[in-house]
């Protein structure tokens, strides 16, 4: 499950156009590192309220510990099947940080605030972005544990 809103700090998936079908992956920025913490293929986007009786029995129980958000505007869920687990150690490699691109009806753009390998502002990461075909494959990779470093379509 990820939860989505009406505010940036907790931005809409559906704003931003994500769909079933789509791959997102949850990241953090720490220092001048970006980690990518695991993935999900979207197969449901929920309404709060109705994501109790869209999950198994097991999940719903794990919902109820995540209650409090209600009081933080969360609007809608995103459900999908088992996704790559949840890593907090998973260090995009500084070529990859250099290269990252997202694609948008504009076109395409580079991660910005990246210097030397090295993320020096994260801003640039806020909110839902959609990442190019090539990024996403090199992303998709890492978090499965076949990327350059050996640790393991939007992010």
């Amino acid at each position: 499950m990820l939860f989505g809103g009406p505010h940036q700090s907790l931005p809409s998936f559906l704003r931003a156009g994500v769909q079933p079908g789509d791959r997102i992956y949850p990241v953090r920025a720490n220092r001048t590192c970006l980690y990518v913490l695991g993935a999900l293929e979207v197969a449901q986007i929920v309404p709060y309220e109705n994501a109790g009786s869209a999950l198994p029995d097991d999940d719903y129980v794990k919902l109820l510990d995540w209650r409090p958000l209600k009081t933080g505007c969360v609007t809608e869920v995103l459900i999908g099947p088992p996704g790559a687990p949840l890593r907090f150690d998973t260090v995009v490699p500084g070529d990859l940080l250099e290269r990252l691109t997202y694609t948008s009806r504009r076109g395409e753009r580079l991660l910005k605030h990246v210097e030397d390998g090295r993320l020096i502002r994260s801003t640039s990461l806020q909110g839902i972005y959609r990442l190019a075909a090539d990024s996403a494959a090199e992303i998709d990779q890492l978090v499965r544990g076949d990327g350059p470093s050996g640790v393991a379509d939007d992010v």
